[in-house]
């Protein structure tokens, strides 16, 4: 088993409480070999919900594989015109490796 520490932000935060998860510094044990991917679905969100994922602080496709001591940080659609340039998200379906 490998352990990550997952965030995130904005309305996926509201979501996941709502559904009696923790959304912020939560470390999680994963199963060698998931995703991304593996991980949204995991907490019951769609993929539509997730714009970017950072992996260790840096932009990521869905399809990344997750290691022991990774940090997950996943944002919602809507982040403002400036700030997705400053953070590296250009077009969400770039970043899902789409």
């Amino acid at each position: 088993m490998a352990t990550i520490c997952f965030k995130a932000f904005s309305f996926l935060q509201a979501r996941l409480e709502a559904a009696g998860l923790e959304s912020f510094n939560e470390c999680m044990e994963i199963d060698p070999g998931q995703t991304v991917e593996d991980i949204i679905l995991g907490l019951g969100l769609d993929e539509s919900q997730v714009e970017a994922a950072f992996v260790n602080g840096r932009v990521a496709s869905f399809s990344t594989k997750l290691k022991d001591g990774d940090r997950l940080a996943l944002v919602p659609p809507g982040t403002p015109g400036p700030y997705r340039v400053l953070l590296g998200i250009r077009d969400g379906k770039q970043n899902q490796g789409e």
